[in-house]
């Protein structure tokens, strides 16, 4: 059995490795009745650690990096996030369902 600390390390070895910056002050999270539940999924992490996955989980999986360094600043508006060094960044997101056999991505679209 996976656990969330496995999709949170991949992330992290993807990103360092195309020599991102991740950013760590946001999250993924599961989705259910409310768009933003437990599990937390960090953009950073150690296999083998949290939460074990299970079958019918939904995940928010939003990868956030940064051309630079991690760290980031709100704006004035207290809302937009941007880098503290000013590079680029980008955030992305999938919507994965946990299944007996294996992640079924529901937001990928094939054609």
């Amino acid at each position: 059995g996976n656990r969330i600390g496995d999709i949170s390390s991949a992330i992290q070895r993807y990103a360092e490795k195309c020599g991102l910056g991740v950013v760590k002050e946001f999250v993924g999270h599961g989705v259910g009745r409310s768009m933003h539940e437990e599990p937390q999924i960090p953009n950073f992490g150690t296999p083998g650690t949290g939460p074990k996955l299970k079958p019918g989980m939904t995940l928010a999986i939003e990868p956030m990096v940064n051309l630079g360094g991690p760290e980031v600043e709100y704006a004035p508006d207290g809302w937009t996030a941007i880098t503290c060094d000013k590079m680029p960044s980008a955030h992305f997101e999938h919507t994965v369902l946990i299944t007996e056999d294996f992640p079924e991505i529901l937001t990928f679209n094939k054609n």
